[in-house]
């Protein structure tokens, strides 16, 4: 293979996010509701029997299917899976920025209407209730900001002795940022946080 070959293959890719075909993919759909003329943000209580993260807030998503479409798909299909609610319910769908987790997940966040919340019929498997915030307190109130420090720690085997440095290498901390609200009793924090602070930053640039 020659040069001008190596190039031209290049330049007919689209470039992303590399080693992402190992990356399970992930949709959440974050839900504007009208109520008493004010807009709101809708957001669910998982449900204290599941084994991942019973009892967390966060807002109605999943896995992507093979037969889903795309991204936004997998966010309406599990948006009315959870909530009960006829994909007729959704519109006006629109895509936030993508997340690359550090956990090995790449999360697809979109924005979208959802038209009542009086018809909603919960799948209480996963959901043991929902609630709303009004949009106004996201943007009068600013998040709490804390950190979590991950530390890498090789597997056993690892060889030590091919590195510079060996068993005494200088692993990089990784410190992350965690956002909390705090409304009513209310606890919304992590990768949840993190969406509703990037919407109201893009909806007031």
């Amino acid at each position: 293979m020659d040069l001008e070959k190596i190039l031209f293959k290049l330049a007919q890719r689209s470039p992303f996010v590399l080693g992402s075909e190992n990356f399970s993919t992930y949709s959440v759909l974050l839900p504007l509701v009208y109520i008493k003329n004010e807009i709101h943000l809708l957001f669910e209580v998982r449900s204290f029997s599941l084994r991942r993260q019973p009892g967390e807030v966060c807002f109605p998503g999943g896995k992507k299917d093979e037969t889903d479409r795309d991204h936004m798909e997998t966010a309406m299909r599990e948006t009315c899976e959870e909530l009960g609610l006829n994909k007729g319910r959704i519109s006006q769908v629109v895509p936030l920025d993508f997340i690359v987790s550090p956990y090995g997940n790449i999360i697809y966040p979109f924005v979208g209407v959802i038209d009542t919340v009086n018809e909603m019929q919960l799948n209480h498997r996963e959901v043991d209730h929902v609630f709303t915030v009004p949009l106004a307190f996201f943007k009068q109130t600013k998040p709490e900001i804390h950190y979590v420090n991950a530390r890498f720690e090789p597997e056993p085997g690892f060889p030590y002795d091919s590195i510079v440095g060996g068993k005494d290498y200088n692993w990089q901390i990784k410190r992350m940022e965690e956002c909390f609200y705090y409304f009513e009793d209310k606890v919304i924090w992590g990768l949840t946080a993190r969406i509703v602070r990037h919407f109201i930053q893009l909806i007031e640039e």
